[in-house]
């Protein structure tokens, strides 16, 4: 069955195997997502990511490797969507919120690609608030 929010499937997926302590959460790839990834390892909330092709299968796969404290608590405390396909929430470089007095990221989607908040303020940049990140 396909989902008609990847990118909230995506975050569900990442909040579910941080939460269970898994090293690696497997999920259908696309280009948003592989962006929305890129800026979660940039930012230092997961180790490191990989797109594949498996050769059993006809589609790529996104692996995410999730990144742990040394008490193997998960660096990812929480993970929202803020935008849904249903309410699309857009803001302009001046209005986008921080989280937890600036040590969450939100992540943009904006003209000049999918940004973490402060990228976007420093470029000066607005976009669909994707999701938050704490």
């Amino acid at each position: 069955m396909a989902t008609t929010d990847p990118v909230g499937d995506m975050i569900t997926r990442i909040r579910n195997a941080s939460r269970q302590g898994h090293e690696y959460v497997h999920m259908p790839a696309s280009k948003l997502k592989a962006a929305i990834a890129q800026v979660l390892k940039d930012e230092g909330f997961v180790r490191d990511f990989r797109v594949q092709t498996p050769t059993a299968a006809k589609f790529p796969v996104l692996d995410v490797q999730l990144k742990y404290d040394e008490h193997k608590q998960a660096v990812i405390g929480d993970i929202k969507r803020l935008s849904k396909p249903g309410l699309r929430i857009y803001k302009g470089h001046d209005d986008i919120p921080r989280i937890q007095s600036g040590f969450g990221v939100i992540i943009l989607s904006t003209p000049q690609g999918v940004l973490s908040d402060r990228e976007a303020r420093k470029r000066k940049v607005g976009g669909e608030l994707l999701c938050s990140v704490a």
